[in-house]
């Protein structure tokens, strides 16, 4: 590990560099994973020496914990179980059961291509089956994109995570033995199905609904209530860790408490957690990238890239083509979702714990989803913005399928409802009334652009900002909405 000084210094660069380079980074090919990779791998023991990290290093563990906590904390207070309404379950249910798939089929070929024993080839698969929380950060905001397809992939990141992580434990204590016996079997599940996600949704909902009732009474300054936030995730891992459970999925349980007891943490909670979870993943990034300078060459590089090759390109859009065959999306939007899977950072983190628990064969599965994870922060993040920028030219020019809808849930329900529906007469009788009905110009982008002309007294909302439109105190208004 570098010393104190250097450490620092590499903090710094992060910082700066990170500032800077960003509205480059924006309009490139490049990706600040990608930057941070290389630069740990040229850092590292393999080329310049200047940082020689181990698997095993202590302070990786710290970062890598920090980093993963705050990840699927924050994976589970965005998955909006509000704004998808009462069917937020279905996208999760169609969503979840894929990344059992693509786990499955990048174990196989971990197994038959590259030799790994059959457990740790479906940790693998495991791992490299979550996808990167960075890269699709910088898709989900980009407005270009509709919100039902940034909302899909939103839930899909924090339904795989969910998915993934009691399978690589599960695999954990197979490999390393540490159950025995039915009764052993059984006290593990317990363990980790119960006493982690319970003690998670305890202090997660427990801990927002004090911060609320506290905040009305006194009122709480933004910047202690951003502390609070993080807080709940370091005491969710904690308890959960102490009392026996799995921390990770404390975490997670954590921030599902908050949403499903619906209960809120500040804006400047979520802004500040994603900056600090940015700044953790960025160094973390570094760090690994220093670790797999000393260990890529165990890696048997071709068939590596095969493997990589059959997962980006063939796993992952083969299973999700299944998956969403009938959702009401447009071809374009079916391609964009099944391309958007990047390995990255999280599967990076969920090797670090095979190799913590001194599983057999760990360090080179670590180096091997290192490889992978090169080239998908390569190939994705150098078609980001350009694919995005395709799919919004798109969206501008014709009416798509997946704009008529706001939600992710949306595009899986087939029931359709009678809208009821006015005349123009009947509209134009209303406006001269003293009870005015609100008129919502809700027509689509390439509607509304090639039309050019607005319904007098109208508000124009996007179709896909539907869900965040305030009417304010409209008592009993009618409500119209002109479409497309």
């Amino acid at each position: 590990m570098p010393d104190f000084l250097t450490a620092f210094g590499v903090v710094a660069v992060i910082l700066t560099v990170t500032a800077l380079a960003s509205g480059l980074v924006q309009r490139s090919l490049l990706s600040f994973p990608l930057i941070f990779l290389v630069t740990g791998l040229v850092l590292g023991e393999g080329v310049l020496g200047v940082f020689e990290v181990a698997a095993e290093n202590e302070n990786l563990e710290i970062v890598a914990t920090l980093t993963l906590s705050l990840v699927l904390f924050l994976d589970a207070v965005q998955l909006d179980t509000t704004e998808l309404g009462r069917r937020w379950l279905i996208p999760v249910l169609v969503l979840g059961p894929g990344t059992a798939l693509i786990i499955t089929l990048g174990a196989t070929s971990l197994a038959l291509i590259l030799g790994f024993g059959w457990i740790v080839a479906f940790m693998g698969g495991a791992m490299l089956a979550s996808t990167d929380p960075v890269v699709l950060r910088e898709i989900v905001r980009d407005e270009r994109i509709p919100r039902s397809i940034r909302q899909v992939l939103t839930v899909e990141a924090g339904t795989n995570d969910l998915v993934v992580l009691p399978v690589i434990l599960v695999l954990i204590a197979v490999a390393r033995e540490e159950a025995g016996g039915v009764g052993g079997w059984l006290e593990f599940a317990a363990e980790l199905a119960l006493v982690g996600p319970i003690i998670g949704l305890a202090i997660g909902g427990m801990g927002a609904w004090l911060m609320s009732r506290i905040d009305s009474r006194m009122t709480v300054r933004h910047e202690y209530e951003t502390l609070y936030g993080i807080g709940l995730v370091l005491a969710a891992y904690t308890a959960a860790t102490a009392a026996g459970g799995d921390g990770f999925l404390a975490a997670f349980a954590a921030g599902f408490g908050v949403v499903l007891f619906n209960q809120t943490l500040c804006d400047c909670f979520l802004e500040y957690g994603e900056i600090t979870a940015e700044m953790a993943m960025l160094l973390a990034f570094v760090l690994f990238g220093s670790v797999l300078s000393g260990i890529l060459d165990q890696v048997d590089v071709l068939p590596t890239l095969v493997v990589a090759a059959i997962l980006i390109v063939l796993v992952r859009p083969g299973v999700l083509g299944i998956v969403l065959a009938r959702a009401k999306m447009s071809l374009e939007a079916h391609a964009f979702v099944s391309w958007f899977g990047p390995r990255g950072l999280n599967s990076l983190l969920l090797a670090l714990l095979a190799v913590n628990a001194g599983v057999d064969d760990a360090e080179l599965l670590l180096a091997t989803v290192g490889l992978v994870v090169l080239v998908s922060t390569v190939i994705h993040g150098a078609t980001a913005t350009t694919v995005s920028a395709w799919y919004g030219r798109r969206a501008e020019r014709e009416t798509l399928a997946e704009e008529r809808e706001s939600t992710a849930a949306g595009l899986f329900e087939h029931d359709e409802t009678a809208v009821p529906r006015i005349s123009v007469d009947e509209l134009n009788r209303m406006l001269g009334q003293p009870d005015t009905p609100i008129i919502l110009d809700v027509r689509m982008p390439s509607s509304y652009a090639r039309d050019g002309a607005q319904v007098p007294q109208s508000v124009r909302v996007p179709p896909d900002h539907v869900a965040e439109w305030d009417p304010g105190d409209i008592k009993e208004r009618l409500i119209v909405a002109y479409c497309s």
